[in-house]
């Protein structure tokens, strides 16, 4: 269940409170996001839709660590994220989180399995371990005959599919997808958009998305719009089977 009044108070996965975002440009204050509250619970898959500007991007970087409120508190599995030190949150970005970009961000020298791999070397996983968790990765995502490409012999679908494989390959708390659609032409986008969708049903994984693509948006359970610094429930989708 996804909430924004902010009245919840039961369990959530990812808990916003009083969240403001305020950046200096001179003299002139920019009030990004003002008073935001969100609940999340595990399995959702939510999206944000909102005019270019609004904020979408930056609610997904503050959720996934990647930079902090002026205020308010953010609160993902029980850890309070905005008070951790920069070693820690870190450590928790690595732990907790999956992120999907608009442009992949391979590394072209790597193979997929290479590029995949890169998340676990920060882990105790022994290498047959980490083979295991990247060969089932890139399974899930219907790449096991692309182990040894590298990103120049793949096409941009199944650029994305690796990185939604390199996302997911230390099983995240969360997933936090950035415009995923926003390179791809219609077929390869309706095909990472299933993808994605089947994570959240078939792996009962939970996701953030940020997205202008009306049809994307339509694959989330719960339909988010960024007005004026803070959210606006559009329209909310019943389980999918």
């Amino acid at each position: 269940m996804v909430r924004v009044d902010g009245k919840g108070n039961g369990p959530c996965l990812v808990c916003v409170r009083n969240l403001d975002k305020i950046y200096t440009r001179g003299s002139e204050q920019i009030h990004v996001l003002q008073g935001l509250n969100l609940e999340v619970d595990a399995g959702d898959f939510v999206a944000f839709m909102g005019p270019s500007g609004s904020g979408k991007t930056t609610l997904l970087n503050l959720l996934g660590g990647l930079d902090l409120p002026t205020s308010g508190s953010i609160r993902v599995a029980g850890d309070e994220i905005t008070r951790l030190s920069a070693s820690k949150l870190t450590a928790w970005r690595a732990r907790h989180v999956g992120f999907v970009f608009q442009m992949y961000n391979l590394i072209p020298v790597l193979t997929a399995f290479q590029n995949v791999e890169l998340p676990l070397l920060l882990t105790r996983l022994s290498k047959a371990e980490r083979r295991k968790h990247v060969e089932t990765a890139l399974g899930v995502v219907g790449l096991s005959d692309r182990l040894t490409h590298y990103p120049r012999q793949l096409s941009g679908g199944e650029e994305q599919r690796v990185a939604i494989a390199r996302a997911i390959v230390a099983d995240p708390t969360f997933l936090l997808c950035d415009e995923p659609t926003g390179d791809l032409d219609r077929k390869s986008a309706e095909e990472i958009m299933d993808l994605i969708d089947g994570l959240v049903r078939k792996y009962g994984k939970t996701v953030l998305m940020v997205t202008h693509d009306p049809r994307a948006a339509q694959h989330a359970r719960v339909l988010l719009h960024l007005e004026k610094g803070t959210l606006v429930e559009a329209a909310k989708k019943g389980n999918s089977s």
